[in-house]
């Protein structure tokens, strides 16, 4: 029963992946094989995970995995496994992929009682075991082909009923280990605001997109950001109750999009790293879904009208699409995002607030300072 269930769900996996090969895992990944379905784990995330004592061999390829009483015992390239003296058959031998070693997943768990559960909106996997769990993003076995480019610009124009639309779009790989993301309040503090250049350049940015909408139209000193504002593990601005989206992603760079009042939970976790809230959600798992009013949207020039848009995607390879176009009702603005490939996507704040911002100069440049801004790094 045990490696029936495991085996649905590996071919779930691979069902749900693009045909595509994704780059080399670089990050702590689940590696999926897409032709035998069977998946593997990297030795250096279970190194110390639920206190698991690695002991690794480099002359011999042979390393030992040490819980409690057990100790499982593997070389790279072969079959079986010594398991507290056991000879045990392999589906598949662990690998060494990039200088990371991979050992199966099925393994793992049939000895070590590791639960695996697939996250179908993020594609990643939840290993839980004895109170401990962690999320890894799911990709596909490249059997050492070389990593993507870590970041892409194009102009693209898509199709929407019977107009043409122009967008500038810039897609990042997050599983390239040079990516990270941050947010960046302007002026480091709410309610400041600045320039999307200036942010982007004082943070070491190779793009730059605005972030949440703010109170752009106050003539006070204090123009107050909307929403929850999150950076490096901390929440910078709070909105407990807000029902809209919120953008949000790991140390692991695992992006997802969060419904408002699921947040809190969340957050208590301690996996997010970074995050903005904006919305409203223009996809979910790949399909058209728009709640507008129900996340709590009043304005018209959302519910109704068109304009400068800004939004991001998820797509199922982990891949980031940020992407800006120069008048779009949020139901094309849906539609857009789909035919970039986004799997999951929200809206951003747009009018005159719309900013696109890549190697050091604006493919879609703001009509005022903004409050805040998403941030991709390139190290």
């Amino acid at each position: 029963m045990f490696k029936r269930s495991i085996a649905f769900l590996l071919l779930a996996f691979v069902c749900m992946m693009p045909a595509a090969l994704a780059s080399a895992p670089p990050r702590n990944v689940v590696v999926m094989d897409a032709k035998t379905s069977h998946s593997f784990l990297p030795v250096r995330f279970l190194n110390g995970f639920d206190g698991n004592q690695i002991l690794w061999n480099d002359a011999a390829k042979r390393l030992e995995i040490t819980h409690g009483s057990t100790k499982i015992a593997m070389t790279l390239g072969q079959k079986t496994a010594d398991v507290n003296g056991r000879s045990v058959s392999l589906q598949d031998a662990p690998y060494r992929d990039n200088g990371v070693v991979y050992v199966p997943a099925q393994l793992v768990s049939q000895e070590l009682g590791y639960k695996l559960a697939w996250l179908k909106d993020s594609n990643a996997v939840t290993i839980a075991a004895n109170g401990s769990s962690e999320v890894l993003p799911v990709v596909i076995r490249n059997n050492g082909k070389a990593e993507a480019k870590p970041v892409v610009s194009e102009k693209k124009t898509f199709k929407i009923g019977s107009r043409s639309i122009a967008a500038q779009t810039v897609t990042v790989d997050l599983m390239n280990p040079k990516v990270h993301l941050d947010v960046v309040l302007a002026g480091n503090t709410p309610g400041k605001v600045e320039a999307l250049g200036s942010i982007a350049k004082r943070s070491g940015a190779a793009v730059a997109i605005n972030g949440t909408f703010f109170d752009a139209y106050t003539n006070g000193g204090y123009k107050a950001p909307y929403g929850y504002i999150l950076s490096k593990g901390a929440i910078k601005m709070a909105s407990p109750g807000d029902k809209r989206v919120i953008f949000a992603y790991d140390k692991n760079q695992l992006p997802s999009l969060i419904s408002g009042l699921s947040f809190k939970t969340a957050y208590d976790q301690g996996r997010i790293e970074g995050g903005l809230q904006a919305g409203p959600r223009l996809l979910l798992n790949g399909k058209v879904s728009l709640n507008v009013k129900q996340e709590g949207f009043k304005d018209p020039k959302i519910l109704t009208g068109g304009g400068a848009r800004s939004a991001l995607g998820i797509t199922k390879d982990h891949k980031l699409i940020l992407l800006t176009t120069g008048g779009a009702t949020i139901p094309q603005l849906a539609e857009i995002m789909r035919q970039a490939g986004a799997y999951q996507a929200m809206n951003l704040d747009g009018g005159a607030s719309s900013g696109l911002y890549y190697n050091g100069k604006y493919l879609t440049a703001p009509g005022r300072l903004i409050s805040n801004a998403l941030v991709v790094k390139v190290q």
